[in-house]
């Protein structure tokens, strides 16, 4: 375990195309649970926690940590299992994470090991199970299905955020002109789709939108198979990088390697607000990067586009 606790910050700063590295945990039960190293800060034993005033139970209070004060929510309790009893705590763990411009930690049981794996290893919830569950993917493991979940479900729920773009951002003139144009979004979280697709529909630009990086990339091959000029169907594509199947730096690559639609613009959009590598970005060829989730930034990276393929005309 100590192992897991001191190296965990390192590996954070991995970046590689279509492959990744998992933090196993565990919650109240036999399930196993992953997360993205990624998104890691750091795992440390729970400290004591300050109680404060909350909205929600799954909320256990705030943890001074390194000088900072951040929040604690037990992700057993916030997904609908049986909460931390409070007398456990102490030997629980937290898995201090950044999300949506937001740290927290996420107060757990166990932490089990860290997992090289690859993207295209880890697949879509069977459709089977429905939407009312906080998934967004799963993998096997030692013969059993390792659950990933939808942290940016959990945190929208605790969370509610508006996806109103501001009259500053998109004025009438803005938004009349944004009718003319067409993005695709890619993310395999639902949430950040729905937040995506509000925010740019209210902005008054047409949207599709695709589940992962393979779907996009499927997409965007039967376009052209039918004699679609994709570079010009599209203003732009605004992918995640964390996804199922096909991760956002591989659909990049695959997109600029195509001559068809090499010149198809791509921002990068993720849920990873600290020591993101920005080199990789470019690395894979990508237009720019853009953190989740902000309605007014993603629509300004659309109007800015916009702009810029007009004034090219």
């Amino acid at each position: 375990m100590s192992g897991i606790l001191d190296t965990v910050n390192l590996r954070t700063q991995m970046v590689g195309q279509n492959r990744l590295e998992l933090l196993l945990f565990g919650l109240e039960t036999s399930q196993r649970y992953g997360i993205n190293v990624f998104k890691v800060r750091e795992v440390l034993q729970c400290p004591d926690l300050t109680e404060v005033p909350r909205q929600t139970s799954s909320i256990k209070g705030m943890a001074h940590i390194r000088g900072e004060t951040i929040p604690v929510l037990d992700l057993s309790e916030a997904i609908g299992r049986a909460p931390i009893p409070h007398e456990d705590q102490a030997k629980c763990f937290l898995i201090v994470a950044e999300y949506n411009r937001r740290t927290l930690a996420f107060m757990v049981r166990k932490v089990d090991r860290i997992l090289n794996t690859q993207w295209d290893q880890i697949m879509a919830p069977p459709k089977e199970i429905g939407n009312e569950n906080y998934l967004t993917a799963v993998f096997e493991y030692e013969k059993k299905l390792v659950e990933i979940l939808d942290v940016e479900q959990i945190l929208a729920d605790l969370y509610p955020m508006s996806t109103d773009v501001s009259d500053e951002v998109a004025t009438h003139e803005v938004r009349e002109r944004a009718r003319e144009h067409h993005v695709l979004i890619v993310d395999d979280s639902a949430v950040a789709r729905n937040q995506m697709q509000r925010s740019l529909e209210d902005l008054g630009v047409k949207v599709s939108v695709a589940n992962n990086g393979r779907q996009a990339l499927q997409m965007l091959h039967e376009l052209l198979d039918r004699q679609v000029d994709v570079e010009k169907l599209f203003l732009m594509v605004i992918s995640d990088i964390e996804m199922p199947e096909m991760d956002g730096y591989t659909l990049t690559s695959m997109i600029r390697e195509d001559t068809r639609m090499s010149k198809l613009h791509v921002v990068l959009h993720t849920s990873l607000s600290g020591g993101f590598n920005v080199s990789m970005v470019k690395k894979v060829g990508a237009d720019g990067f853009l953190a989740k989730f902000n309605p007014n930034d993603l629509a300004g990276v659309v109007v800015n586009r916009i702009r810029q393929v007009e004034s090219a005309q």
